[in-house]
């Protein structure tokens, strides 16, 4: 066993945690926080995998996925404010 597969497991585990933030968060900024956790978690998963597996093709990948999670973490915090600066 590797160290990147002690890192990949540490990875689930925090994404299982979020994931039952999701379904049991009192409000929708608890949500929404455990919903970027469970996104940006899988986005290092896959590229702990990447580099797992010696590919360089996932880090393009990881690059727009890293992206698109910013500016959806940033959408939903302007929706929960109600559009508020």
């Amino acid at each position: 066993m590797q160290l990147i597969d002690i890192g990949l497991a540490a990875i689930v585990l925090a994404m299982a945690i979020a994931a039952y933030r999701i379904l049991t968060g009192p409000s929708a900024a608890d949500r929404g926080a455990a919903s970027d956790i469970v996104f940006f978690g899988f986005v290092g998963l896959v590229a702990m995998l990447g580099f797992r597996l010696d590919t360089e093709l996932v880090v393009d990948i990881v690059l727009v996925c890293a992206l698109t999670g910013f500016l959806a973490a940033l959408s939903l915090a302007r929706l929960i404010t109600g559009g508020k600066r």
